[in-house]
């Protein structure tokens, strides 16, 4: 009888705590995270040190549920994933260094998975990937375009040079005086709101495909403190539509480009800005106007933030290229992917 190939995979790279079960690629039978958003709210933002804490509270008792609600033990898995990079180093290290006692404990091959290859592979859980592909990663910390000619491998096409999409919405917010994290308030309010304000869209007519949010969030955050200093009312609503259509049109212009010129039928689109509803739809309906034949993969609203569910169907990926560490593995707060040679 085949044994079944089962992963307990581990996640703590920021604020969220997870550790999940799952089956041959794609079948998550847990998936368990615990959010520390409120813990964040009152500093407008992540502190580390609170967040590795919050970790070291949560990770064994995540160890536990996760087991319990997949009816699987320690005896059943195959391997241990964990995320070893890129993130916060102190949350990162608690992850590892649990990941590193369990799969000692009980004997299991260690598997070291890049966080971002995680989010592109939230995407094997809805579907199948069809290789060539282009994945388009929006975070928080991170806006890249990935090249994947094959499972497992990965070439950075363009990158942000400075404030990453995500960053941008919550610095956006901040000045509107939103709760941290602002990105789904900012999107409920440009879809009724108006595009009144000619925010730039740096980048957008260069031959290359990296991206540039700094001089927009620049744009914004002046033209809100001079109709203040001004006694000038600004409709919020108008200014997060006009925000929010810069950032879309810059990101889906670069992306169909890359489409285009990399000749591929699948476009991936994963991160945690990936469930900007104004993002998803527009990337939709110009795909469906000018390449229909392109396939677009959304992950649904729960796989796109930070999960360990993720982290395990990345890992399978690894398993095919060999890729296990020993007890040495330590966190690689900076880790990357390659860049594509230019020349």
């Amino acid at each position: 009888m085949k044994k079944r190939k089962l992963i307990l995979a581990v996640e703590t790279s920021c604020d969220e705590t997870s550790v999940a079960i799952v089956e041959d690629e794609a079948i998550v039978l847990s998936n368990i995270v615990a959010s520390q958003v409120k813990s964040h709210q009152r500093f407008g933002g992540i502190v580390p040190e609170v967040a590795s804490r919050h970790h070291v509270e949560q990770i064994s008792i995540l160890f536990d549920e996760a087991m319990q609600e997949a009816n699987v033990t320690p005896q059943d898995l195959s391997q241990v994933a964990v995320t070893y990079g890129p993130g916060l180093v102190g949350a990162l290290l608690i992850g590892v260094s649990a990941a590193k006692a369990f799969a000692w404990a009980h004997n299991l091959p260690l598997i070291p998975v890049n966080h971002m290859a995680g989010h592109i592979y939230a995407a094997r859980i809805v579907q199948p990937l069809k290789f060539p592909l282009i994945a388009l990663l929006v975070s928080g910390g991170h806006t890249e375009l990935v090249y994947m000619k094959a499972d497992g491998e990965y070439e950075i096409i363009g990158e942000t040079r400075d404030d990453a999409a995500g960053e941008a919405y919550d610095k956006v917010g901040r000045v509107l005086g939103l709760k941290y994290p602002s990105g789904k308030e900012i999107d409920e309010m440009a879809h009724v709101g108006k595009d009144t304000f000619n925010f730039p869209r740096a980048m957008l007519n260069e031959n290359n495909f990296d991206f540039s949010f700094s001089g927009l969030k620049s744009s914004f955050i002046n033209t809100v403190h001079n109709a203040e200093q001004k006694g000038i009312a600004l409709e919020p609503k108008n200014l997060a539509c006009s925000f929010q259509n810069a950032v879309v049109d810059v990101l889906v212009t670069k992306t169909l480009r890359a489409i285009k010129e990399y000749n591929v039928e699948t476009l991936v689109v994963a991160g945690g800005v990936a469930a900007n509803q104004g993002l998803r739809e527009e990337l939709a309906k110009t795909l469906n106007e000018q390449m229909p034949e392109v396939a677009l993969v959304i992950p649904p609203l729960r796989l796109c933030g930070d999960n360990a569910g993720m982290i395990g169907a990345a890992a399978f990926a690894s398993i095919k290229h060999n890729e296990f560490a020993g007890m040495d593995l330590n966190a690689v707060p900076s880790l990357a992917f390659e860049r594509m040679d230019e020349n």
